[in-house]
């Protein structure tokens, strides 16, 4: 036993303040299973809302900073029974990469949002770093965290489809169907920013997504892509929308479609997948769900809960069947994969590959290495574009 073994983990927060959307649904995921607690923070990019974000959150006047160095530095001076175990990072986009790297090679386990980082070379040095410091690292590509989205990879990955054949995985909303950016609106304008967000809009936001659901899944290696990315809404200097024509490894192809534009739409992520055998499909707005049409059976909705699916579908559902779960409850399953890793790091074990479930700093290197390419694609004359 350890004296982790007998306590909560701290963690710290950059980013995630006063006005921000992503910050609030890390907290709460963290806390609905109980093992971690938020002691300290740097909050937002301006010195004044970061203190009184973290006067919101009722943090230790020492421990709340007015930026991401402060709170480093102040983690370092202290006594190791008093540092933080992990950081979150859910910050803009530009930010992830000197932060992530900063604590990794201080020592410190690391929570970085999606996508990892803007350019490869950044991703390869936190890649190595990550590896050279031997910290934990994940990335929140919450969709995996789904209960169901587990379950359809036990299914595809031992065999009940056959050989995957076709693929085709869209992200569709309408958020930014019109000009948001102008309007004041704090969320569209940094994604909409090439400086905050990078080389690509929608496919950087939620293509990637949509990338690492596919990856999951299937464990299929993109070979190479065919890529069409569109700017729809005047002035915008990011892609709006995004379709993508994909060929995998082995010989199976798929469609990508990524699109902020599509008027009326929510947050509809949806996953089909066909093999020799069978097809299964998936709804994130319709996530205690999978659909499983077998060639040579009638059609099966498989629910969560269910004490016949499999046991990493089973570990990652909270309540009975039939009680709602969904998008906190996805994080907070990655949540758990990171905090049961880095549990097993302090006490000197392997982790139990069941519970340490979550996407690694590997998962968010090749997401930026699949950004790269479908913007190479969009702009190349080429027909396809090998990854």
């Amino acid at each position: 036993m350890t004296e982790t073994s007998f306590r909560r983990l701290r963690y710290a927060m950059v980013g995630g303040g006063r006005d921000a959307f992503i910050g609030a649904v890390h907290r709460k995921a963290i806390a609905l299973d109980g093992q971690a607690e938020l002691v300290a923070g740097a909050l937002s990019s301006s010195p004044e809302k970061a203190k009184a974000s973290g006067r919101d959150l009722f943090l230790a006047d020492d421990r709340n900073h007015g930026d991401w160095r402060g709170l480093l530095d102040d983690e370092l001076k202290r006594p190791a029974h008093e540092r933080i175990d992990f950081v979150s990072i859910v910050t803009p986009n530009h930010m992830h990469f000197p932060v992530a790297l900063a604590f990794v090679e201080a020592g410190f386990h690391v929570v970085c949002d999606k996508p990892l980082v803007h350019t490869r070379a950044q991703a390869d040095a936190l890649v190595d770093a990550v590896a050279r410091m031997g910290t934990v690292f994940g990335v929140t590509y919450n969709y995996t965290g789904y209960p169901m989205v587990r379950q359809a990879r036990d299914m595809v990955r031992s065999g009940v489809l056959g050989e995957i054949r076709k693929i085709v995985v869209e992200y569709n909303q309408g958020w930014l169907a019109t000009r948001l950016e102008g309007e004041g609106n704090k969320q569209a304008a940094w994604r909409s920013d090439p400086a905050q967000s990078g080389a690509a809009g929608a496919i950087g936001d939620i293509g990637s997504h949509a990338e690492n659901l596919v990856a999951t899944v299937t464990g299929l290696e993109i070979e190479s892509l065919c890529a069409d990315l569109n700017s729809f809404v005047p002035g915008r200097p990011l892609d709006d929308d995004g379709s993508l024509l994909l060929r995998f490894k082995g010989g199976a192809r798929g469609v990508l479609i990524a699109s902020q534009i599509n008027t009326g739409l929510e947050n509809d992520l949806r996953l089909r997948i066909s093999g020799a055998q069978g097809t299964l499909e998936w709804r994130q707005e319709r996530p205690s769900e999978l659909t499983h049409l077998p060639h040579d059976g009638p059609k099966r909705i498989l629910t969560r809960g269910a004490p016949w699916l499999c046991e990493s579908a089973r570990r990652a559902s909270r309540l009975p069947s039939g009680h709602p779960e969904g998008f906190i409850e996805a994080f907070a399953n990655l949540y758990g994969g990171v905090i049961a890793d880095i549990r097993a790091k302090l006490a000197g074990t392997a982790a139990d590959p069941l519970a340490a479930d979550y996407p690694r700093v590997e998962d968010g290197a090749r997401g930026v290495r699949f950004i790269e390419r479908t913007v190479a694609s969009a702009t190349s004359e080429a027909k396809w574009t090998a990854w």
